[in-house]
């Protein structure tokens, strides 16, 4: 875990905002559709459901779920054509381990 890269990456209201949105998808997100397809939550949340959310180009969103997974903030899965995003948990322990122990 580098905290200069998580620091960063967490900078940007809107990598902020998505981190908080993947905390607890299902307060954010329509679960429904994840259902039918025989998938959850636990896989992740799809990129065109934060696009959506969020209101900004797919590029965008893409390019900032990119740097938080750089930063090691985030795993992914590809399914299809589709790709999920999660909290990468053990790594935001650690990050709020060294920021209550270090910083």
């Amino acid at each position: 875990m580098d905290p200069l890269a998580v620091h960063k990456a967490l900078a940007n209201p809107a990598r902020l905002q998505f981190m908080q949105w993947l905390r607890e998808p299902e307060k954010h997100f329509d679960e429904d559709s994840y259902r039918q397809q025989g998938l959850g939550f636990h896989i992740g949340v799809c990129v065109g459901d934060i696009r959506k959310r969020s209101g900004l180009a797919q590029s965008v969103v893409s390019g900032y779920l990119q740097t938080l997974k750089d930063a090691g903030l985030l795993t992914s899965e590809r399914i299809g054509k589709w790709t999920y995003y999660r909290r990468n948990e053990p790594v935001i322990a650690e990050f709020a381990a060294y920021v209550r122990d270090e910083l």
